[in-house]
């Protein structure tokens, strides 16, 4: 029983100790992006899509989606699922013309119209 007591009053008392303050946290400014070159359309609808990067060579309605396709130094295409009553880009792919990936933000950059 001793020893018990002695073990609650050691944990009581280790709770108690005094700990060094953390360092405040140092802000991180955001990378700098080009405004006009977005580097996800995640949540754009059909029409601003159309104005980033112009028409489409492609639109399919798959079941209850659309895909979108543009070409140019790449592969870019965009599915639009319904989010409430407006159809949005949920999901693009970015891919070379040989199917080998290719990074997202640069195919958007290269198909953004100036």
């Amino acid at each position: 029983m001793r020893i018990l007591v002695t073990l609650a009053a050691a944990l009581l008392l280790a709770g108690c100790v005094a700990r060094a303050p953390e360092p405040p946290a140092t802000a991180t400014p955001p990378a700098s992006v080009e405004p006009s070159v977005p580097s996800s359309l995640i949540g754009l609808t059909a029409g601003e899509a159309m104005a980033r990067l112009g028409q489409p060579v492609l639109q399919i309605r798959e079941g209850p989606g659309l895909k979108l396709q543009w070409r140019g130094s790449c592969v870019l295409d965009a599915y639009l699922y319904l989010q409430g009553n407006v159809e949005r880009i949920t999901h693009v792919d970015t891919r070379l013309a040989n199917g080998n990936n290719t990074p997202q933000p640069a195919c958007i950059a290269s198909l953004a119209r100036p």
